[in-house]
């Protein structure tokens, strides 16, 4: 077993998704707490309720919270679930393109 260039590209291609999802996350994160925070009926209060909907929809496009009560914050929700399963489809498949192209 030895590192071959392939495995580089590999892990270099996660790194930028786990880098980019981090900032996407971040990003959602913030706004969903703008959006949401104080609604009536809402359950985002703080920034770690934010940053717990947003890492959530991420990780799994669903969340133990309601979904936004607000426009922006449901036009926010669909961005992150958007990001979540391009982001996911395109990991699959630089794995399976490692797995595929074998050892050299």
């Amino acid at each position: 077993m030895r590192w071959e260039e392939r495995h580089k590209v590999l892990v270099s291609r996660l790194l930028l998704v786990l880098t980019l999802t981090s900032c996407v996350d971040l990003a959602g994160t913030i706004a969903e707490y703008f959006l949401e925070r104080g609604v009536k009926g809402g359950d985002i209060h703080s920034f770690g309720d934010a940053l717990f909907f947003t890492t959530v929809q991420l990780l799994t496009v669903s969340s133990q919270i309601p979904n936004p009560l607000t426009a922006g914050g449901r036009i926010v929700d669909v961005a992150l679930e958007i990001w979540a399963v391009i982001v996911v489809a395109g990991s699959a498949g630089a794995i399976a393109s490692f797995f595929q192209a074998g050892p050299e």
